[in-house]
C-alpha cells in the first residue's frame, strides 16, 4: 500500500470514529503530503479575505470564505464558489483557523456531491494555548509547512 492509500485510510478511520459526514480528517502534516502525492487534489483554504491579509496565505490554496468579512455572516455563494473552482471528483482539503469552519464546509460539500471531502484539524493557526493565542498549539504555520505573508 502507497503512503497516500495509507494517509486515506487513517483519515477516514477518524472520520468514522468522530461520525463525521464527509470523508475523513488530516493533521496539516497528513494533508501537506497528500497535496504532494495526489497532484489534483485541491486546499480550499475558507478563512476570511482579512485572515489571508493579515495572518498568511498558503501557496496554491483555493480561497473562499466561508464567512464572509467583516460582517460575519455565512458566504451564501460558498457552493456555487466551489463548484466554478473545484471539480466534483477532486480530493479536496478544507481548512481554517481551527478546523471547525472548514469542518462546516468539508460537511456542505460532502452533502452537495463532492464526494473525497476531507477537513484539515488545527487548521493554519492550531488552538489557542494557555494565554489565549494561537499559533504555538498545532496548526499548519506552527507545523512549518508551506505559507506567505
Amino acid at each position: 500500500m502507497g503512503k497516500l492509500s495509507e494517509i486515506l485510510l487513517l483519515a477516514k478511520a477518524r472520520a468514522e470514529s468522530l461520525q463525521l459526514s464527509y470523508a475523513g480528517a488530516l493533521t496539516p502534516q497528513e494533508a501537506s503530503e497528500i497535496l504532494q502525492l495526489a497532484p489534483g487534489a485541491r486546499l480550499v483554504d475558507v478563512r476570511t479575505r482579512a485572515e489571508w491579509v493579515w495572518v498568511g496565505r498558503i501557496p496554491g490554496a483555493v480561497e473562499i470564505e466561508w464567512q464572509n468579512w467583516p460582517e460575519g455572516q455565512t458566504n451564501p455563494n460558498f457552493l456555487a464558489q466551489l463548484r466554478q473552482q473545484v471539480d466534483h471528483e477532486s480530493l479536496v482539503l478544507f481548512m481554517c483557523r481551527s478546523g471547525v469552519r472548514s469542518h462546516h464546509a468539508a460537511a456542505l460539500a460532502a452533502a452537495n456531491g463532492w464526494s473525497e471531502c476531507y477537513n484539515v484539524l488545527e487548521g493554519f493557526e492550531g488552538d489557542k494555548d494557555a494565554n489565549g493565542q494561537r499559533g504555538n498549539v498545532g496548526g499548519w504555520r506552527k507545523a512549518r509547512l508551506p505559507w506567505t505573508n
